[in-house]
């Protein structure tokens, strides 16, 4: 197959609520909590407890609580915080955010590109034909997300790095009970499962336990339910997590790859990054662990993994037809 193939299944209500803040401001001011900003949803903000490091876009405003739900603009991260506490980034702040963000994923595609421009090398030197005598048959994906945005930027990217992929936008919580059957119909060499994740702060510090992750126990059925369908780890590629899931369970479960060790933030597309280098690594060979993790924003801290088989095929003569 020539280029990479791109599909989007869309499985759930994609409606995003829009509405206003509407409590009385002398309200507000009774309870600490006034100011001339209403914010809405779907606005982008950031944090002055954490001196506004991280933009998010807000997902769910809570009135009664004064509360809101925040995604990352890049990173798999999901936050509540109070509306005391957010403001609007200056304009200028919002671009270099985004150039600085832009620039990093640039860099990683910069890395594939030029990886893939040796390999091609490498064929021609070991075969003494011209590169462009084969075909190749890169590993097919099928990438679960809870967030939509992300969903989409995704299937750019598998579609740039010629990857055929099905992307299914599909909350956290729906997609264990979903996967086998999305599975059967789509017949993918690897699998992505993915959306949002944090891990809660407790008094005890209790990283092991899956109740103070947000999402991690929904991945982690997930994972679950996949190896059910099938249990090698060669035959079906596995990526789970978000950031900061719990990452040791997720490899329990069965994942070949999953988040976050350290339990730091990992990037929207850090999945795509890892699975491209599985996607396109022969089926002689094991991926080199240190080599798919450094093809990522995140890095060691945020992803890891275990030994896995390549799931690229070479073939030839490549038809002119």
């Amino acid at each position: 197959m020539k280029g990479g193939g791109l599909w989007v299944q869309v499985c759930t209500n994609l409606t995003r609520l829009s509405y206003h803040k509407k409590s009385s401001c002398a309200s507000k001011r009774r309870k600490g909590r006034c100011n001339s900003v209403v914010f809405k949803v779907g606005e982008i903000v950031g944090r002055k407890s954490y001196q506004m490091d991280l933009l998010f876009k807000i997902v769910e405003i809570n009135e009664k609580e004064g509360k809101a739900v925040l995604k990352g603009l890049d990173m798999r991260l999901l936050a509540d915080a109070s509306l005391d506490d957010l403001s609007y980034p200056e304009p200028s702040q919002l671009q270099a955010y985004r150039q600085s963000s832009a620039e990093v994923q640039k860099d990683c595609f910069r890395k594939i590109y030029r990886r893939r421009s040796m390999e091609r090398e490498q064929l021609r030197s070991i075969s003494g034909r011209s590169p462009e005598d084969f075909f190749s048959l890169p590993g097919k994906v099928l990438h679960l997300d809870g967030d939509a945005d992300y969903l989409r930027e995704c299937l750019r990217a598998y579609k740039s790095l010629e990857i055929e992929a099905v992307g299914v936008f599909l909350p956290e919580k729906e997609q264990p009970s979903q996967v086998w059957n999305l599975l059967h119909e789509h017949r993918p060499d690897i699998l992505v499962m993915t959306g949002h994740d944090a891990y809660i702060k407790n008094k005890n510090n209790d990283f092991r336990n899956l109740k103070y992750y947000r999402t991690s126990r929904y991945f982690v059925e997930g994972v679950l339910k996949a190896r059910q369908y099938e249990p090698s780890k060669d035959d079906l590629v596995i990526f789970a997590g978000a950031c900061q899931s719990h990452y040791e369970q997720l490899l329990a479960a069965g994942a070949n790859f999953a988040s976050s060790p350290q339990r730091v933030l990992i990037h929207a597309l850090d999945p795509v990054f890892i699975m491209e280098k599985v996607a396109y690594t022969s089926i002689n060979e094991s991926v080199n662990i240190f080599e798919v993790i450094k093809s990522t924003i995140t890095g060691l801290d945020g992803l890891g993994g275990v030994e896995t088989r390549g799931k690229f095929r070479l073939g030839l003569p490549k038809s002119p037809y």
